[in-house]
């Protein structure tokens, strides 16, 4: 297979020297990626739309007003925007962006797939197409077409279903026209028509070619600017008027920008033909500012009704006055007599093309005319609301979860889970890792997938409309970050007393109390909601926690000689209390019991009686520790929300424990537990022996804590949980 770079420049050199039939006949491997072309590597900044464009550098003039110029039109009004050659599209982009518009980009299995990923994470995806070159059944219609051989034409149509596919498989269009977008609604649910327009570029070169441009007085220069006459049938329809009036008037010159055969019909007239080549388009509005005439002529038929009004742009930049068909866009954007001429019959050309030859002051009053409308209606700048509103609309409201690691624990796993709630309701949400030692692409949990990026604000370009603190070292990002238009802190816990006194963190932790931004407090636990009200004066939004009630199996427990008690928790953190725990267990009958000891982080101390030490079990895995264990006894001082008791309660299992603000909310003494006094080691011991011995006892917390379990189910409190993000 060629290389691409290879093939690049023999397509640009084709259609500069042989038009384009050669160059539908020599594209061999359309749409197909080499094996060896180099891979540009992915952005790691975050922005709001990426375009992948189908054309390249081969075909520069569609990609240049479809990507460059309406990145330009995104970009001034405040959308960040990225772009890619559609070969060289890669699945990890998909994590950097909220919307994609594929422009004239056939299907392969690359963008199948990337446009599955995307859908899935509730990602837009949309097309932008200037031409009908979308379904065969448009295509068939170009005359040029029929001089391909029957190969030639089967690979030009198969690149030009694929590109049908492609478009789709999105949500909505972009186009140029009205008769494109009529066309391809019947495709695509919504379709959008952002006309194409010159850039800042283009009128700035614009300007100095009217600044240096000398016309000829005494010549009178009609200019065509569209490619080749041997091929192109729209020449055919000026050409009978053009040889009469150019007869007629010997100071009269056609300027024609290509490498081109003469027609029959301009025999004898040679020495008024002067022939171009092709030109960058950067030069283009100097060529075009020495005309004093631009021709548009157009066939009439659906594909030429698609076709967009550039021609008549480019010419009004430079005050050129442009007569063209009375067809499709040229017929919508023309103000016949006004800031163009509008042509439909034979005829109609021969005077217009007489008038305007003979009529300096008209040619200066419709160029005037032109240059003014199109200077405020035809130029990125003064454009671009509307499309910012369309690609508005086709971006999914989105959500950023700020977390301090992906390592799944308590807080963690329920700011997760409240992220899996909003994707199932259709929002695109995505993990910002603090955690550079753990940091990966991707977090997948309960069969949900989410994009991970970091948090370092120097990456992100792009809109955040929820952005959601879940621990205050993320608050960092949440407050400093420009573009989020809504900032929340879930707060689960009084991060203050994580760390002992004297520690500078303590004082860190507590300033995000008083953020420097309008932010809204969110709290999964009511004991968090009164003191950030009363401490603080922060009034938090509440919905209660809750648990996988369906991970926990129901297990009747069965008298096996020992009552296996677990103790749960960090006994490096003070707030756990665990010592306490162990002070308990150890003067217990160890003929009766059996002591369990699961933490994620701390090791026993020398002195813990143990008899199964279970460290760092994954989350998983966990369920089937609590299946196996009769009592918990949880010790803790200090939590927001404390999931254990739920845990052990959801397996049939008996809690014994020290209130506290984490766990108040849903524990219920002699209801669906037993509580006891911090610090009274025999209330502790005698709350143990209780439920050992006495079976009415055990009958009434095995039913009320299972019960209590299921009603902090996540499907309870899905309504609870979305309220918090509106």
């Amino acid at each position: 297979m060629d290389d691409i770079k290879v093939l690049m420049k023999k397509t640009t050199k084709t259609l500069k020297e042989e038009g384009i039939v050669s160059f539908a006949r020599k594209v061999k491997n359309y749409g197909k990626v080499p094996g060896d072309l180099p891979i540009e590597p992915v952005s790691q900044i975050y922005k709001d739309v990426l375009f992948i464009n189908g054309c390249g550098e081969s075909v520069p003039h569609p990609a240049r007003y479809r990507v460059s110029h309406q990145r330009e039109q995104l970009e001034s009004h405040n959308i960040s925007t990225d772009q890619v050659f559609y070969v060289q599209l890669q699945l990890d982009q998909v994590r950097f962006y909220r919307t994609f518009i594929f422009f004239r980009c056939p299907y392969t299995d690359t963008i199948g797939e990337f446009i599955k990923l995307a859908k899935s994470l509730n990602k837009k995806v949309l097309f932008d197409i200037d031409d009908l070159v979308i379904d065969t059944k448009y295509t068939d219609d170009i005359k040029y077409l029929q001089t391909l051989s029957k190969e030639e034409k089967a690979l030009y149509d198969d690149g030009v279903m694929r590109m049908g596919k492609t478009l789709q498989l999105c949500d909505g269009a972009i186009t140029t026209t009205e008769r494109l977008a009529n066309e391809l609604k019947k495709y695509v649910p919504e379709v959008f028509i952002n006309r194409n327009t010159a850039s800042e570029e283009m009128c700035a070169l614009s300007e100095e070619a009217l600044k240096c441009v000398k016309r000829n007085s005494e010549k009178v220069r009609i200019g065509y600017f569209s490619g080749s006459l041997t091929h192109n049938d729209d020449f055919l329809l000026v050409l009978p008027a053009l040889a009469e009036v150019m007869r007629a008037n010997p100071n009269v010159e056609l300027h024609i920008c290509g490498e081109l055969d003469l027609p029959e019909e301009l025999g004898g007239l040679e020495t008024q033909v002067v022939t171009h080549p092709f030109v960058d388009w950067r030069r283009l509005p100097q060529l075009i500012a020495e005309v004093d005439i631009n021709i548009a002529p157009l066939e009439e038929g659906i594909f030429n009704e698609a076709k967009s009004e550039n021609k008549w742009v480019e010419a009004a930049l430079v005050k050129v006055p442009t007569i063209a068909s009375n067809v499709g866009a040229f017929a919508r954007m023309i103000q016949n007599d006004i800031t163009g001429i509008l042509c439909t019959t034979k005829e109609e050309w021969r005077e217009q093309l007489e008038r305007l030859v003979e009529n300096k002051e008209e040619r200066s009053r419709i160029a005037e005319s032109a240059y003014q409308y199109c200077k405020k209606n035809c130029v990125t700048i003064y454009t671009g609301s509307p499309l910012r509103n369309f690609v508005c609309k086709y971006m999914t409201p989105n959500y950023a979860f700020a977390l301090p690691s992906l390592n799944i624990s308590g807080g963690i796993m329920v700011a997760i889970k409240h992220a899996i709630i909003l994707q199932d309701q259709g929002y695109d949400v995505m993990l910002l890792n603090d955690n550079e030692a753990t940091a990966t692409p991707w977090c997948e949990y309960e069969n949900h997938k989410f994009p991970v990026l970091g948090q370092d604000i120097g990456k992100f370009n792009g809109r955040i409309d929820t952005a959601i603190a879940t621990m205050w070292t993320t608050m960092a990002f949440v407050e400093r970050y420009y573009n989020i238009e809504k900032r929340k802190y879930l707060v689960q816990g009084y991060e203050t007393d994580f760390y002992p006194n004297s520690n500078p963190l303590r004082i860190q932790a507590n300033r995000t109390y008083f953020p420097t931004r309008e932010i809204q407090f969110l709290t999964i636990s009511k004991w968090c909601q009164k003191w950030l009200k009363e401490r603080y004066g922060q009034i938090a939004e509440y919905a209660p926690d809750a648990l996988d009630v369906e991970r926990y199996q129901f297990v009747e427990r069965k008298d096996s000689g020992k009552c296996r008690i677990l103790i749960e928790g960090d006994c490096a953190v003070d707030y756990k209390n665990i010592d306490e725990a162990f002070i308990i267990t150890n003067s217990l009958d160890k003929s009766k019991y059996e002591i369990w000891y699961m933490s994620y982080n701390g090791e026993p101390k020398e002195w813990y009686q143990v008899d199964r030490f279970l460290h760092k079990v994954p989350y998983e895995e966990v369920h089937q520790v609590y299946e196996q264990c009769d009592i918990l006894l949880k010790t803790s001082i200090l939590e927001s929300f404390s999931y254990p008791p739920l845990e052990m309660m959801a397996t049939g299992g008996y809690v014994v424990a020290v209130p506290n603000g984490g766990n108040r909310e849903y524990l219920k003494n002699e209801e669906n537990c037993l509580l006891y006094e911090q610090g009274n080691i025999e209330e502790a011991k005698q709350a143990i022996e209780r439920i050992c011995h006495d079976g009415e006892l055990q009958e009434t917390l095995k039913l009320k804590g299972r019960k209590t379990a299921e009603q902090r189910s996540w499907d309870n409190i899905r309504k609870d949980i979305l309220r918090l993000y509106q």
